[in-house]
This record gives C-alpha cells, structure tokens and sequence, in this order.
C-alpha cells in the first residue's frame, strides 16, 4: 500500500542518483530503472489481480499491455532523469546540497499529506495511521538532514575541532 505513492518512486531515482559519480549515467540509470520498475508492476498486477474476498475473477484479466504501463513509464522517463540528476547533484557537500538533499523528504511530506485529505479519511483508519505516520518520519527525515548540514557547517566554520593524528 504505501508503495502505491509516488515518493518510494522519486527515493529509488534519487537514491540511484546519489550512488552514481556521472550526472549523466545517474538520470539515465534512474530513468530506466524506473521504466524496468513500472512495466514489473504492472506486468504482476495484470498477471495476478487483486480480486476482493467472496468475489469471483472477472474479464478484466485479459493478456494485454495495459494502457497505465506506457502512462507511468513515459512518465518514469521524463522525471526519472531529473530526479536522478538531482540526486546526484545531492552529493554536494554543505548548504550548497542542503535543497536536493530535502526533495525526497519535501515530496513525501507533500504527498502523504494530500493523501491525508482526499482518501486515507474515506478508508480504512489503518490507511489514515499509515500515511500520517509516513509524513511524520518525512518530517523528522527533513529535520534531521537541516540540522546535520547545519551541524557540520558550524563545525567547519571555527567550532570544537576533532584533534589530528600524525603519524
């Protein structure tokens, strides 16, 4: 269920971004991943549908490329390279990376909370406890990943220095 949003999506692009030293090979890595991960989803979904308890299989799980996987995978495409490209541009150590550190944290915070609005209160509770506790740990991620920056920006900047071995 809680992969059904789309901030695990942009994490795995960013996440694909930051392992990667080129700009380049980090969207296209992100990006084709991303295509892989969607045609998978769909290809198991189509192949074992989601059929309600007491209910019977109907038609609707003819063989057939589904229209969704050529939606979300032209869509894998074209953000999916950005977002690997942001990852890595992530790696920029200091404040000068602090804003594509947050973009994983900032999206899950965004979502989970629409979410919120719209169906988490039409469901069941469970739906509603998962999506709030998802924007909470995207909360604490996003201030952990300011007050760490924020940190070792002071550190650098003239506060207690840890003591330099030479050998």
């Amino acid at each position: 269920m809680l992969f059904s949003g789309g901030w695990p999506w942009v994490g795995y692009a960013f996440l694909v971004g930051y392992c990667r030293r080129s700009g380049k090979e980090s969207a296209l890595l992100a990006a084709l991943g991303l295509v892989v991960g969607v045609v998978t989803y769909y290809l198991f979904k189509q192949m074992y549908p989601a059929v309600p308890a007491g209910a019977e299989p109907g038609p609707s799980a003819a063989v057939g490329i589904s229209p969704q996987i050529l939606l979300w995978g032209t869509a894998a495409l074209v953000f999916g390279a950005p977002v690997g490209f942001v990852g890595n541009l992530a790696r920029t150590p200091g404040i000068g990376g602090l804003f594509f550190r947050l973009l994983v944290p900032l999206t899950a915070c965004i979502e989970t909370t629409q979410r919120l609005r719209g169906e988490a209160d039409a469901q069941h509770p469970v739906l509603g406890f998962t999506w709030a506790a998802s924007r909470a740990a995207a909360c604490v991620a996003g201030a952990w990943i300011v007050g760490h920056t924020a940190w070792r920006w002071w550190r650098g900047r003239g506060g207690v220095r840890a003591p330099v071995d030479r050998v």
